[in-house]
């Protein structure tokens, strides 16, 4: 009997932890928000090394790497990071980043 009672709580305890699981990433998707930075970059080299060490900041969901436009676009989790950690992290690579500009469109040079 004890047997069978440690079975079901066992199966009950991992269902709620999947069920937990599950919930958590099902966040609104209003908690992203994306930064386009222009980057310093030079060659490909810096391209691959920016992928490759950017995407692994904590908040980082996406991230498009554009080399001929020197920049850097990237999906974060507002809860998880900021524009200036991001920022930051693009420059402790030894890298220049500024917050790109939109530039005006052809209808607002008039």
């Amino acid at each position: 009997m004890n047997l069978k009672i440690l079975v079901i709580t066992l199966v009950l305890v991992f269902a709620g932890a999947a069920i937990a699981v599950f919930a958590q990433d099902k966040k609104p998707k209003n908690d992203r928000e994306t930064v386009v930075f222009d980057v310093s970059m030079t060659c490909e080299n810096c391209q691959k090394r920016i992928e490759k060490n950017i995407a692994f900041e904590k908040g980082v969901t996406d991230m498009k790497v554009d080399l001929e436009k020197k920049t850097v676009e990237i999906e974060y989790k507002k809860s998880q990071t900021t524009v200036d950690k991001l920022q930051k992290a693009i420059e402790k690579l030894g890298y220049e980043a500024k917050v790109h500009k939109d530039e005006p469109k052809k209808e607002d040079k008039k």
